[in-house]
């Protein structure tokens, strides 16, 4: 091969290279694609009709015109949740498939179940946590109780007689029941019930003495004189109910939050987790919106993702030290 060959290849190759390197290097240096860039799924573990389902389709058509892009709101029913979170903490970091996720799956499931496909503390990025669900201490009518001094008195006089009723086994309701017993140094009987639906009813047609139920049902009923709440299990007062105090006015540390929150898989990037949020939390503060999710007994919190990890790893101390100690066994 003569002189002039060998250069011209060379000149060739060296050529070829420079521009394979040039071309990764605008790659390299191109800006990450906006988002959104595609369709948005906000993942659901309950049907239609759940408080966080209401709260999905609450915020997913304003994002939708916010964005730009679809946003569809996607229920995995099953496992209390755990189908829905495996799901999304198995998706692609990117912020295009967020978990609407309750505090039963980012908290208590973990020690519910034996092995689940997650893990809470690790695989998700908080975001926000939307809403609360407000828990309430109720009593039926004939009973002679009225506080929750009165409430503990009963309990003392017959110990392990004072059932409560709760919507299942290892329900935040139950959990409450459970910590007032421990705090107040009280035995109370537990009575699950599927759902409830059949806890409140049990309760009003004076099957049980009390439940621990959500304030969005137990309301109507406390209006009709058909049952009585006697205590809130919220740091605060409510403030559309404040003649009725707190679990925690009487004994200190009996607080149990159930709330309603915004998660993205581990590895999203934080610029991409605050638009969420920001977006979120504006729709969320909106007074239309505020209205419809306290139809569904939420009330809008909006805090900010600092906050919600703060809550989630408080509850699963709190909720794995109470269900041990309650003997609760995983399923």
């Amino acid at each position: 091969m003569t002189t002039p060959m060998i250069r011209a290849l060379r000149h060739s190759s060296y050529a070829a290279a420079f521009s394979a390197f040039a071309i990764l290097a605008v790659c390299s240096t191109a800006p990450a694609q906006p988002f959104p860039s595609k369709t948005v799924t906000l993942v659901g573990g309950y049907p239609a009709g759940a408080a966080s389902d209401t709260l999905a389709r609450a915020i997913s058509d304003q994002l939708q015109q916010q964005w730009g892009q679809p946003v569809v709101v996607d229920n995995r029913p099953g496992s209390s949740g755990n189908l829905a979170a495996t799901q999304v903490a198995r998706s692609a970091p990117d912020g295009h498939t967020i978990l609407v996720a309750t505090d039963a799956m980012l908290t208590s499931n973990a020690f519910l179940f034996k092995s689940i496909a997650f893990d809470p503390a690790k695989d998700f990025a908080p975001v926000l946590n939307a809403a609360k669900n407000i828990l309430v201490l109720a009593v039926h009518p004939s009973q002679p109780i009225k506080t929750v001094a009165e409430y503990i008195a009963e309990a003392k006089k017959n110990p392990g007689k004072m059932a409560f009723g709760s919507s299942g086994v290892g329900s935040p309701h139950q959990l409450a029941g459970e910590l007032l017993a421990q705090k107040a140094g009280i035995k109370l009987q537990h009575v699950p019930y599927k759902g409830g639906g059949q806890t409140i009813n049990d309760l009003a047609g004076g099957h049980i003495p009390s439940a621990f139920l959500s304030l969005s049902a137990a309301r109507p009923l406390h209006e009709a004189g058909k049952i009585r709440i006697i205590a809130v299990a919220e740091p605060q007062r409510f403030s559309e109910l404040p003649d009725i105090p707190t679990l925690a006015e009487t004994v200190p540390g009996v607080e149990m939050g159930s709330f309603v929150a915004l998660v993205v898989p581990a590895g999203t990037p934080q610029p991409v987790i605050d638009k969420i949020a920001d977006a979120s939390a504006k729709i969320l503060k909106d007074p239309a919106v505020s209205k419809r999710l306290a139809g569904a007994g939420l009330v809008v919190t909006a805090d900010p993702s600092a906050e919600l990890a703060r809550t989630i790893a408080d509850g699963i101390k709190l909720r794995g030290d109470l269900i041990k100690a309650a003997g609760i066994q995983p399923e």
